[in-house]
């Protein structure tokens, strides 16, 4: 039997003691089998037993081994495409409940972890950098829109203003949201696990979904076991494989690359980021960082198409910490970890059902620390007969990437290329 680990992460190394899970072995019935412990499917499992669901979830290695646990923990709002692109292609009705939702998603983070004191390192605020005039208007621009929807939780920061927060000269100002933050992703996870299983719902590690029988009553097949269930809920993401082929045509798994320095101490972190908010820049290809609570700063960036790991990964993201910060250039890379998310073509997240019985959600497009929280809320409500907002999502328009699956890696990977030249030149 495999037995998958966690990556070699600062995550993994600094997790909250758990005890282990089990294999599924035999067979098991319950109300909804959610494939997959991310965000997204401890998420749903929540929600669900919360409201007197039976639930089962599998994982085909740990809780949060997947983008959940090695993510850059930043809690960012709204959708990797803001709510002005959402208007310009639905209706009014449509965009107005996505819009409403847009800032959900913190919020059910913050509520998990009051309500199940979890300990995962919260903090509050949240910095978008802007590295030219054109990154600022935007921000100017996405202020204004975020408020026409009720957030307000906003400061716009000038040329001084960002210096106060972040100690890097790159900056010509910024937005402060303070209803967003970080967080130790993975044991964020981890404590929604201990929820879940506090509830009575199941958990069951290294029990990857190998086959879905559909039908009124769908079983899910592992390696030595199976669940009936009424429901499935798919939250596989970038983890999934070929498990559902409708779903693997329209979305691809790309990597990111993130480093962790040694331990700064007190006063040099605190010179870098006084207010320990966390930051990421404005370029379409962008750079993000934060502090950890023993001072070490995470600092990740680059996209790699079709989620291969690079050979070096510190030799990807260490020039762009130093073009950061350049006093940082004898402090020592303790961890180096890459991850992969499942970007779709519109970068807005794919929400459906297919036949009566299994729904899905995926396609988080480097934006899913709280989509996915809310996505397991809206598919909860959509088991309770609740559809609403469910069919807001499902309704968004979804395109295979051009040249198919054999070429939509480097058909991306020539749009990155793109952009990167536009972010380079300011454009």
């Amino acid at each position: 039997m495999a037995n998958t680990p966690y990556p070699q992460s600062y995550y993994a190394a600094s997790a909250n003691e758990v005890p282990p899970r089990p294999v599924l072995q035999g067979e098991v019935e319950t109300d909804v089998c959610v494939i997959g412990a991310g965000y997204t499917g401890l998420s749903s499992a929540l929600f669900l037993l919360e409201n007197g669901f039976r639930v089962t979830v599998l994982e085909a290695a740990k809780v949060g081994f997947g983008a959940s646990g090695r993510n850059g923990g930043q809690i960012v709002n709204s959708y990797s495409r803001d709510i002005d692109v959402i208007e310009r292609s639905v209706g009014p009705q449509q965009a107005q409940l996505l819009g409403q939702m847009a800032f959900e998603g913190g919020r059910i983070i913050r509520e998990r972890v009051a309500k199940y004191q979890i300990q995962c390192d919260l903090k509050d605020g949240g910095v978008f950098a802007a590295l030219n005039s054109k990154h600022m208007g935007h921000l100017e621009s996405q202020k204004r829109l975020w408020e026409r929807y009720g957030h307000t939780q906003l400061e716009l920061l000038d040329e001084h203003r960002i210096r106060e927060v972040v100690a890097c000269d790159n900056y010509v100002g910024g937005l402060l949201d303070m209803s967003g933050g970080h967080i130790h992703p993975l044991n964020l996870a981890l404590g929604e696990a201990a929820a879940v299983e506090s509830l009575g719902g199941t958990i069951y590690e290294q029990s990857a979904a190998v086959r879905i029988e559909r039908g009124a009553n769908p079983v899910v097949h592992t390696a030595e076991g199976r669940v009936r269930a009424k429901f499935i809920i798919v939250a596989g993401n970038a983890y999934l494989g070929n498990l559902v082929p409708e779903l693997a045509a329209k979305s691809m798994p790309c990597g990111t690359q993130v480093i962790t320095t040694a331990p700064l101490g007190d006063e040099v972190a605190k010179t870098l980021l006084p207010q320990d908010y966390c930051v990421e820049d404005c370029n379409y290809l962008l750079d993000y960082y934060r502090l950890t609570s023993d001072k070490r700063l995470i600092f990740g960036g680059g996209v790699v198409y079709g989620a291969r790991d690079p050979a070096n990964i510190e030799a990807i993201i260490r020039p762009k910490m130093l073009k950061a910060f350049p006093q940082l250039k004898n402090v020592k890379i303790d961890y180096a970890w890459t991850g992969n998310f499942l970007l779709t073509l519109s970068r807005l997240p794919q929400v459906g059902r297919l036949g009566d019985n299994i729904y899905y959600s995926q396609g988080c497009s480097g934006h899913g620390v709280t989509y996915t929280h809310l996505a397991g809320k809206v598919l909860a409500e959509a088991l309770r007969g609740q559809a609403e907002r469910f069919d807001a999502f499902a309704d968004l328009p979804h395109y295979p990437f051009p040249g198919g699956q054999m070429l939509r890696t480097p058909f991306a990977a020539l749009g990155a290329w793109y952009y990167g030249l536009r972010d380079k030149f300011g454009m």
